[in-house]
């Protein structure tokens, strides 16, 4: 039985009263207070309830009613994002939720979320229906949402850091509570009027989260039920009680019960309790309904117990779906079909009409007083009995289907208008159109939409069969054609305005999954990767008047997965050059000039990492006068590349968000910006943000926030550069994000100017041990420059020899390898080269301090990996026991990787 069914009775939480803390950890000011008062009065029309400026939270045990902090308003304020108004939304920063106020049209943050595409079909949808607007409540991922239908408009409740497992509204519709199963999770309580959160609930299910939540029908108690092994049930009024039960014994007896019927009873899919609070019902996928009943003699224990009383046929069609309005009972079955029975389970209507998926939730709205909202359907139960009677129902519904659909049917005239239709399984391809405000998304479903991401409307659509999951996509520079990549290895290459496809016949030169598709600059060539690490190139060949796409070739170039594939343009020409870039670190570059049919050529072949893996990679923009390409690796490291001589010319920290970069854009121009300002959009595992270039390692110049919390599959960027569109796979969700560079730059100054964003870097900052430290090594390396043992007058410089580093970051504890090592002198030495023609010798302290910032490991060299160094080197010895000798240590040493001599090898080992 469903958690969510139960009602529970008591305490205080309706009637506009609501706890003290208005969000999750975040405390208003006083010098909010002025701007906030004006904002009630202004959104209740000079109707804002007074609140108490320095309401206290009740001690435990004591169940005090206190004044809310929210104003209370009459209906839901749904907000056009393009007026120039005061508003207030909440919004997720990483793991904290925070309110805030955007005023005269400025964000403070640096990305805002603009809308959310898709649903969470395994959670039910609500009806907040009223007079004036048809609104409906569903999950999204982490965010729930408030669709307005009337108005084509979204609220957005954030708060969570994980998918929402579970929520459910008041029966007036004031109050929305949110749940999630995160190891942070939160109760969050919203007020619908205002979507700001009236209460936060922290760790009430420390393990394992929230399962289900029910509103008592008074809104007054809220009972939750926990993921873990031992479920507790969190009954919340004005203060907080805890009642720990152990799940085993009741659903064991719930279950045992059900198996003393002599019939098979099939699986339960929802519960609901009557009325009364003392009988359920549930129904079952075989078509069933089985009464319970409270024990006799235990009612008036406090621990009540429940058993099967009686079990009733209903149809042959599974039921998939229960609740209770008013006097009926309603149920959802797998045809489609919605029934209603009075409290005997006689059927009193029924709706067959609608042609829908197995319905998952039925939803009504909330009751109209107003006599003529009155309608009043007849309905013929049979031809001889209640001929002529009347079924009087005055609440319209919303339903949601498992195939992701929302249908509301108006009773009145028995009319169903789709609301939504979504995807229904993993979400992973999202690309942007290069000229218009278009975004195409599609997933393993089979539903490819395009969108109008201004005017939030579905402009073209289509449905490809059930074995045709599509991977990902991508539009040409010139917009004139979509490339789909399936699951099954097939590309398909449509018409960008029709979605039809181009040429009679798919592409088929691959059993394996597409993970990449790029068309070049000109738009000649259509290059794909797939999961057997291969890359198939096609190309617009000219035949008989007409432009078609042709196979030129394949090559199976890595022994690795493919981590990105893209093209781009000769320095020299015009023609197109094609990149791929492996996790086996190599980095390979075609030759299309000289390929033919069926013969993909390689150009050049370069290992690009010793012991890190590649991710992805960009093309620098040209803000210098050497041209680089840009890849990161998973040790949270960007590295430049001379696009001619592939050299490393710079090593730089990346942002560090808990995973390494998984996709990189570079962001066009604005119009109404400096044309030398660039940025770059990037995802990790589970977050987007943004970066400020040029690269130097400075950590303010980037910003992250979560947008996927069960992780994020692809990404891509408007062609103005206003927004970021992320697909979050799994939880079939696009999200919209909206970027304030404004927001950035100013976080980026507030960091600090020249070296203070560095310094802060260092353990203890510019004031602490390691900052002396090196200073005494920078020093004492000009003394040993010089000669240690010289009388000679000492001249004192601020720089030291490029020779001089080794030696000064081993003393730092830091050992790079060989390779390191010339890659960091490589970095100094054609620093200014390009620009003078003259090589560096020296360098400065400021610039050292940033050279070993952004090479040395980003997190250290924990104990944990040298163990794990060691267990790989070490061979079990008698007490099975990994070990290694001290003669063995040392051949490894001089004879694998990096070659050290062996008068540096007996240096480091003598003892």
């Amino acid at each position: 039985m469903s958690a969510a069914a139960a009602e529970v009775q008591g305490g205080e939480l309706g009637d506009g009263r609501a706890g003290s803390s208005p969000a999750a950890g975040a405390q208003r000011s006083g010098e909010q207070r002025p701007q906030e008062e004006e904002l009630r009065e202004r959104s209740a029309g000079g109707r804002a309830e007074d609140t108490a400026a320095g309401t206290r939270s009740p001690k435990p045990g004591h169940l005090q009613p206190q004044d809310s902090q929210v104003y209370t308003a009459t209906q839901l304020p749904f907000i056009n994002k393009k007026e120039n108004s005061d508003k207030t939304h909440p919004l997720v920063i990483t793991t904290l939720l925070v309110i805030y106020t955007t005023i005269k049209g400025f964000c403070c943050f640096l990305l805002t979320l603009d809308w959310a595409f898709g649903i969470n079909p395994a959670l039910p949808v609500f009806s907040l229906l009223d007079e004036d607007r048809l609104a409906v409540l569903y999950s999204c991922s982490h965010v729930a949402v408030i669709y307005d239908h009337t108005s084509n408009s979204q609220h957005l409740l954030q708060g969570h850091c994980s998918p929402i497992s579970c929520l459910c509204v008041s029966e007036d519709r004031r109050w929305i509570v949110t749940a999630d199963k995160g190891q942070e999770s939160l109760v969050i309580i919203w007020d619908s009027y205002t979507g700001i959160p009236v209460r936060t609930l922290f760790e009430s299910h420390p393990e394992g989260g929230v399962a289900a939540l029910a509103l008592s029908k008074d809104s007054k108690y809220l009972g939750t039920v926990g993921a873990g092994a031992v479920q507790v049930e969190f009954v919340s009024g004005t203060g907080l009680m805890r009642l720990k039960v152990q799940n085993a014994s009741w659903y064991m007896s719930f279950f045992t019960s059900i198996c003393t019927f002599s019939k098979v009873v099939g699986p339960i899919s929802q519960s609901t309790f009557f009325s009364s609070g003392v009988q359920a019902c549930s129904v079952s996928l075989a078509g069933n309904v089985v009464l319970w009943d409270v024990v006799e003699g235990s009612a008036a224990d406090k621990n009540r117990e429940m058993q099967a009383t009686k079990l009733i046929t209903l149809q042959n069609d599974g039921i998939s779906a229960l609740t209770l309005c008013d006097s009926f009972i309603v149920t959802g079955d797998v045809n489609g079909h919605v029934k209603f029975y009075d409290e005997s389970f006689k059927l009193i209507n029924w709706y067959s009409e609608f042609n829908l998926d197995p319905i998952s939730s039925i939803s009504f709205s909330k009751e109209i007083t107003s006599s003529s909202s009155l309608s009043f359907v007849k309905l013929f139960i049979s031809p001889t009995e209640l001929k002529g009677s009347f079924f009087s129902f005055y609440r319209n519904f919303v339903l949601s289907t498992v195939s992701a659909a929302l249908v509301h049917v108006n009773v009145q005239g028995s009319v169903a208008q789709s609301l939504l239709k979504e995807h229904v399984e993993s979400l992973d391809a999202v690309a942007c159109h290069p000229k218009h405000p278009l975004v195409a998304m599609g997933g393993h479903s089979g539903l490819l939409k395009v969108w109008d991401y201004e005017k939030k409307t579905v402009v073209f659509s289509r449905v490809f069969n059930t074995d045709k999951q599509i991977q990902c996509m991508a539009y040409d520079p010139q917009g004139f054609y979509l490339a789909l990549g399936f699951a099954s290895g097939t590309v398909q290459i449509l018409d960008a305005c029709t979605l039809q496809q181009e040429q009679e016949e798919s592409f088929q030169y691959s059993l394996e999954c597409i993970t990449h598709l790029t068309f070049s600059h000109d738009s000649s060539y259509l290059a794909t990767a797939d999961s057997g690490k291969a890359v198939t190139v096609f190309q617009l060949c000219k035949k008989g008047g007409q432009h078609v796409w042709e196979y030129l070739g394949r090559n199976r170039s890595h022994y690795k997965p493919i981590q990105d594939l893209m093209f781009g343009v000769q320095l020299d020409s015009t023609q197109p050059r094609l990149l791929s870039l492996g996790m086996d670190c190599k980095l390979v570059e075609y030759d299309l000039q000289n390929s033919r049919k069926d013969e993909l050529l390689i150009l050049s072949l370069d290992r690009i990492e010793q012991s890190a893996h590649p991710t992805c990679m960009a093309w620098y923009p040209p803000l210098t006068t050497e041209h680089f390409l840009l890849i990161a690796s998973d040790h949270y490291k960007l590295k430049m590349f001379n696009v001619t001589t592939k050299m490393c010319r710079k090593t730089l920290l990346g942002p560090t968000y808990g995973s390494p970069l998984k996709k990189m854009l570079i962001l066009l121009p604005c119009k109404d910006k400096d044309p030398s300002s660039r940025y770059m959009a990037y995802i990790t595992k589970d977050k987007v943000g943004v970066q400020i270039l040029p690269l130097d390692g400075n950590p303010y110049k980037s910003s992250a926030l979560i947008c996927h919390s069960m992780g994020v599959s692809s990404m891509d960027c408007s062609y103005d550069g206003r927004y970021i569109f992320t697909a979050g796979g799994i939880d079939k969700t696009v999200f919209s994000w909206e970027i304030s560079l404004l927001a950035l730059e100013a976080a980026a100054s507030l960091g600090g100017q020249d070296m203070i964003p560095f310094y802060t870097l260092l353990e203890g900052g510019r004031d602490g041990e390691l900052f002396r430290v090196m200073e005494d090594f920078f020093y004492y390396c000009q003394l040993r420059n010089q000669g240690s043992d010289s009388m000679e007058t000492r001249q004192v410089s601020t720089h030291i020899p490029l020779t001089e580093v080794p030696f000064i970051v081993r003393a730092l504890g830091f050992y790079p390898t060989e390779q390191e090592l010339e890659d960091m002198q490589n970095e100094v030495k054609f620093s200014c080269y390009a620009e003078t023609g003259n090589y560096v010798t020296d360098i400065d302290l400021e610039d050292f301090i940033k050279l070993y910032i952004n090479h040395r490991p980003a997190f250290g060299v924990s104990r944990k990996e040298l163990c794990k160094a060691f267990l790989e080197l070490g061979v079990p010895d008698e007490s099975g026991q990994p070990a290694v000798s001290r003669e063995e240590l040392l051949e490894f040493l001089q004879n694998r990787g990096n070659f050290i001599s062996y008068q540096l090898v007996y240096t480091y080992t003598h003892i």
